[in-house]
């Protein structure tokens, strides 16, 4: 079961603030105890929305909206994969993330269990899925 473990953006991330050495150490003794329990599939941190852009689909057209995007509450600035054997264990592991932003700083992260190919009834095109390297298999 793979989950990914979302860090909620705040107006700080979004103005490209850096986090602190503390912080970053603490994440990086998370991640490594991640990575020795044989759980971690990727992470990282997301440059803000003024980088970024969205796609709209509308009416069978596309088009581009740069950002940077209004609700901060809404955007993600950072995520870790995991890959464990329950929704306890993922559970365990979120419940130890550190403090996004600090221990004495407001923040939240969402954790949401991700499908699996197999997650999907069998037909052609989810063969085709099947046969991508790097799809999940």
């Amino acid at each position: 079961m793979r989950f990914m473990i979302m860090v909620k953006a705040t107006a700080d991330s979004e103005a490209g603030k850096m986090p602190e050495e503390e912080l970053i150490a603490s994440m990086a003794t998370y991640h490594e105890e991640l990575q020795k329990a044989g759980v971690l599939l990727d992470a990282s941190g997301l440059q803000p929305s003024s980088k970024g852009w969205r796609v709209r689909y509308s009416g069978g057209k596309r088009s581009v909206i740069d950002g940077p995007f209004a609700e901060t509450k809404e955007l993600v600035a950072g995520y870790t994969v995991i890959q464990v054997r329950s929704r306890e264990e993922a559970m365990e592991w979120a419940r130890r993330f550190p403090a996004p932003f600090g221990e004495q700083a407001d923040g939240e992260i969402e954790v949401r269990q991700m499908y699996d190919l197999d997650d999907f009834e069998p037909s052609q095109a989810m063969d085709r899925f099947r046969n991508i390297e790097g799809a999940n298999h």
